[in-house]
């Protein structure tokens, strides 16, 4: 019987890992090629420039306020990423279980992201940021989550 492969994502606004997981004898196991990592970059080095002035109905100028937090828009767009290959190596079936571990606010961004077909394959779910545990450390944190059916 072939082993059921599952994929580990350890992610935050910045930096997310794949790991996979094929059994209790092997452990985890850090997949090449997965590791992405984004610069932190404050809200003042990406938007360097000042806002926009509007004239108003008195004559006077005021500054024209951002929308969204630049910050928060970079860190969007790197969980789309993460999420976007997660998708596509769904599809391609590179794993059947997949186990997230994220910080609270990049869970709830990674879940907007995957389509239906990669949720469904989504076993578990840990709201905590582990990207700085090392891999030795975490089996500790996924016990029940990386089990063989």
């Amino acid at each position: 019987m072939k082993p059921t492969v599952t994929w580990v994502l350890i992610a935050d606004g910045a930096q997310a890992r794949v790991l996979e997981y094929s059994g209790p004898s092997k452990g985890l196991v850090q997949l090449e090629g997965l590791k992405f990592q984004d610069a932190r970059l404050k809200s003042g080095e990406i938007m360097s420039d000042r806002p926009g002035r509007a004239n108003s109905v008195s004559g006077s100028r005021a500054a024209i306020e951002h929308r969204t937090d630049p910050s928060d828009f970079r860190e969007s767009e790197f969980l789309r990423s993460v999420a976007d290959m997660l998708n596509q190596k769904s599809l391609e079936g590179a794993f059947r279980k997949l186990v997230i571990a994220a910080a609270p606010q990049a869970l709830g961004e990674l879940r907007r992201f995957l389509t239906p077909g990669t949720m469904e394959k989504v076993t578990a779910e840990l709201s905590k940021d582990l990207t700085t545990v090392p891999i030795l450390d975490l089996g500790k944190h996924f016990e029940g989550a990386l089990t063989l059916q």
